[in-house]
């Protein structure tokens, strides 16, 4: 059973960072895929960055320039650095993690919170 773990999330001022972490435990398969997404009160889910093995870092628009997703060399745990954060950022945040055989995995969420 694979488990995701976040930590990192937390009340912040406009302008300001948060550092978003997650790691996987458990009977830990090779992940090829990993990504944060989120979902602003009462809208949907929305995917914010992603890694894969096969490339590079992708990020919503609305957040390039400002986050930075990045991995551990073991493929165990993915970071997400948010800066410049901005009210509309406020959002449950999810860690989510798929294997190269597909199974995917979701965190518990960590609630952001950008104030005025």
């Amino acid at each position: 059973q694979v488990q995701l773990v976040e930590s990192g999330g937390g009340l912040v001022q406009a302008g300001g960072s948060l550092r978003l972490s997650c790691a996987a435990s458990g009977s830990i398969f090779t992940m090829n895929t990993m990504a944060w997404y989120r979902r602003p009160p009462g809208k949907q889910r929305e995917l914010v960055a992603t890694i894969t093995s096969g490339g590079g870092p992708k990020y919503a628009a609305s957040v390039q320039g400002r986050f930075s997703i990045s991995r551990d060399f073991t493929w165990k745990s993915v970071d997400l650095q948010m800066n410049s954060l901005k009210p509309e950022d406020t959002a449950v945040y999810y860690c989510n993690m798929i294997t190269r055989y597909g199974d995917d995995y979701w965190g518990q969420g960590t609630q952001v919170t950008v104030s005025s």
